[in-house]
């Protein structure tokens, strides 16, 4: 049985991701209710909680593809069903953000969405099933060593 450290590698990276997410959104929301200014005239308080309860959400969302990455990682098996769809979610958000950031926040931070997206890629594909074996062209189920194709049955009359 082979080990991959794929798996490992994106567990950690998702749970310090989930980590840095949920405390920048509280640290955001700090910072709009210390400031007590509006918004377009919205209410601070209620741009600070939904910030603090956006980053938790965001947070819990990542903290879950991680330990999807670290069950992974420990049955050293292809994640399947709801975890590989939360892994290919992850991977989209990633792509996503990472087309976001290039703009707002920078290059620095779009490296490190792209790089994340393809530790993501790279967990999904190593762990894909291995394919079925082929059988022969020429192998008949009858094992005659005649041809695979037979014709058709007769039709019959009623």
């Amino acid at each position: 049985m082979v080990r991959r450290p794929v798996a490992w590698i994106v567990a950690v990276v998702l749970f310090v991701e989930a980590f840095g997410i949920a405390a920048l959104n509280w640290f955001l929301g700090i910072v709009v209710d210390r400031q007590d200014m509006s918004l377009a005239g919205l209410d601070p308080d209620m741009m600070s909680m939904s910030s603090k309860i956006g980053g938790l959400v965001f947070g819990a969302y990542f903290a879950l593809c991680g330990l999807v990455a670290l069950l992974v990682a420990i049955r050293n098996r292809a994640p399947a069903g709801l975890g590989r769809i939360l892994l290919i979610s992850a991977a989209v958000v990633h792509g996503l953000l990472g087309a976001l950031v290039w703009g707002l926040v920078g290059w620095t931070a779009f490296l490190f969405m792209v790089v994340v997206l393809a530790l993501i890629v790279l967990l999904l594909m190593t762990y894909d099933a291995p394919a079925a074996p082929e059988e022969p062209v020429d192998a008949t189920p009858g094992g005659d060593g005649g041809s695979a194709i037979t014709p058709p049955p007769a039709p019959t009359t009623p």
